[in-house]
C-alpha cells in the first residue's frame, strides 16, 4: 500500500508525518536528510500511518520532501505530443535527452518564486519525479522487477525554465536552475514493490491562475523508468534523496516552429537576430509573471496514489 509522507516544519522544527486526507499523523523519529528517512525511517511511518491522525494540515508550513544537498536530473521532451510541440518527431527520435539543474533551485511545494529581474520568458513545467534510493556507482541494469531497489516514491516537480536564457545561450543548467527554480512537493508517495505498476496511469495536471495549461498520462512517457535509469547509471552516480524529474507533457508556454521555418530563419539572420526575434516574438506569450499563481497535481483516478496539490507563487525580484 502507498504510504503518503509529507515534510512540515511546526514551532520552527521541521518533523515528517503520513498523510491521510487533510491530517498528519507525526513521525516520532528525526530523519534531517530525506536520505535519513530513506535510510532507517520504514518501522517509523508503519507505526504512524496505523495511528489516528489528529495534527491538521492548515497547522503546519510544508516543506519541500527532498532535502538538499542532492543531484536533480531530468529527462527532457518525454512525452509523445510534447516532442511534438518541441518540433521532434516522437517516432523517430532514437534517443533519451537528459539534463541537470543545481540543488539552489530546490524550494517548497507552497513557497513563492522569484522571477529573476532579467527574465522575461518564465515558463512552466510540472513533471513526476522519482525520488532515488540506492547507491549507484557503475553502470546498472535497472528492470520493472528490480526498480523498486532505486525508487524510493515519487512527488511533484516543477522545473521552471527562463526560456530567455536556456534557448538563447544555449545554458539549459543557467536557465533552469535560478534560485526557487524547482519546486516539490507537497507529497512524497512512498513505493512498495507492488505499487510501481501505479506509475504507468497517473494523470498530470498543471493550472495558471486556475486556467488549465497542461494535462497528460505517464502512459504517454516515449522513455519508461527503469530503462531511464539504466542508461542514466552508464554516466551518472546517484545517492538515496537525489531526484530524477521525468518530463514534462505538452501545453508548455514555449514553442518551436516547424522544422522548415526553423532552417530558414537559420539561413537569413545572424544567431544573434535569430535570438532577438525569438524573444520579441515569445514576449507577446502568456508566460509567467509576477503575481501568476501555479497550481500542479498529480494522481490516479482510484486516489491510492496522490501527491497532493503543489501552489507557487510568481513574485517580482524586488519584493
Amino acid at each position: 500500500m502507498v504510504v503518503h509522507l509529507v515534510r512540515y516544519e511546526r514551532d520552527e522544527r521541521p518533523s515528517w508525518g503520513v498523510l491521510t486526507g487533510d491530517l498528519i499523523s507525526p513521525l516520532t523519529g528525526q530523519y534531517p536528510r530525506t536520505a535519513d528517512l530513506i535510510d532507517r525511517g520504514r518501522a517509523d511511518w508503519a507505526a504512524a500511518a496505523s495511528r489516528t491522525a489528529d495534527l491538521p494540515l492548515a497547522d503546519v508550513e510544508l516543506l519541500s520532501p527532498v532535502t538538499t544537498p542532492c543531484r536533480v536530473m531530468c529527462q527532457g521532451a518525454n512525452y509523445r505530443q510534447h516532442a511534438i510541440e518541441s518540433g521532434m518527431d516522437p517516432d523517430k527520435r532514437l534517443f533519451n535527452l537528459f539534463f541537470d539543474k543545481t540543488d539552489a533551485s530546490v524550494t517548497g511545494p507552497h513557497d513563492p518564486v522569484i522571477r529573476p529581474a532579467h527574465v522575461t520568458l518564465l515558463d512552466y513545467e510540472i513533471e513526476l519525479t522519482l525520488v532515488l534510493n540506492g547507491t549507484v556507482a557503475e553502470p546498472t541494469t535497472v528492470t520493472a522487477e528490480n526498480l523498486h531497489e532505486y525508487v524510493f516514491g515519487v512527488t511533484i516537480g516543477n522545473d521552471l525554465s527562463a526560456r530567455d536564457v536556456q534557448l538563447p545561450q544555449g545554458q539549459f543548467l543557467k536557465g533552469k536552475s535560478y534560485r526557487g527554480f524547482c519546486p516539490l512537493g507537497p507529497v512524497l508517495a512512498v513505493l512498495e514493490p507492488g505499487d510501481l505498476g501505479l506509475l504507468d496511469d497517473l494523470e498530470l495536471r498543471l493550472e495558471v491562475n486556475g486556467s488549465l495549461r497542461q494535462r497528460d498520462n505517464t502512459a504517454n512517457m516515449l522513455y519508461r523508468p527503469a530503462e531511464t535509469l539504466t542508461e542514466l547509471s552508464e554516466f551518472c552516480n546517484w545517492n538515496p534523496g537525489d531526484v530524477l524529474l521525468t518530463g514534462t507533457p505538452h501545453g508548455i508556454t514555449a514553442g518551436s516552429p516547424p522544422a522548415v521555418i526553423r532552417r530558414l530563419a537559420t539561413a537569413l539572420l545572424p544567431e544573434d537576430k535569430l535570438w532577438a526575434a525569438f524573444v520579441r516574438l515569445n514576449q507577446r506569450k502568456p508566460y509567467l509573471r509576477p503575481g501568476d499563481v501555479i497550481t500542479a497535481s498529480i494522481r490516479n483516478a482510484a486516489g491510492t496514489l496522490d501527491l497532493g496539490t503543489q501552489q507557487t507563487t510568481i513574485v517580482d525580484a524586488c519584493v
